[in-house]
């Protein structure tokens, strides 16, 4: 079947189930819709709670000194998962090629449930993104979650410290 057979069946038919991939800017963007559609101060806190409640736990064997997020008020875990290149032999040039779609995933636990909830939030944002998108994030792109309204100066000192950590996995080389 030829393409102009195709378009003419389908005719003014629109794809839904396709979306484009998503940035961190527009992840955070949705996280801040979502939470600034919320009047109430307490129910922002509350979802970000019931957030950290559903999110998934880290397995123990995970919880290390090395993915504890220091600067937290209580005990944080973020644990990147890397993608590393399919190793491809070209015989004939003698040469090694590499397809390395250069991503990194993050899982994330805490033992309180607000700071669970911010650290998911942040690991999902994050997740899916390069490292070289992760190392270029700006800290005041999280202004817009006014983190200033709605956490303790502790959280907030937290959440930054999960921001360093999370772009230090971004800036490295290995």
């Amino acid at each position: 079947m030829k393409t102009e057979e195709v378009m003419k069946i389908l005719g003014d038919c629109k794809i839904t189930n396709v979306t484009p991939p998503s940035t961190i800017q527009n992840k955070l963007k949705t996280y801040i819709d979502l939470l600034n559609g919320m009047d109430d101060m307490m129910d922002r806190y509350t979802w970000l709670m019931d957030f950290g409640k559903k999110s998934a736990i880290v397995p123990e064997r995970f919880k290390l000194k090395e993915f504890e997020v220091p600067g937290c008020q209580s005990q944080t875990w973020l644990v990147p998962h890397f993608t590393y290149p399919d190793m491809a032999i070209d015989p004939e040039n003698c040469i090694i090629k590499s397809a390395l779609d250069d991503k990194i995933y993050f899982t994330a636990d805490s033992a309180a449930l607000i700071s669970k909830g911010m650290v998911c939030l942040l690991a999902d944002v994050f997740s899916n993104s390069t490292r070289s998108d992760i190392a270029s994030f700006e800290e005041k792109e999280l202004s817009g979650l006014e983190l200033d309204n709605l956490l303790t100066p502790g959280r907030r000192n937290g959440v930054y410290s999960m921001l360093k950590v999370i772009q230090s996995y971004g800036s490295r080389k290995d």
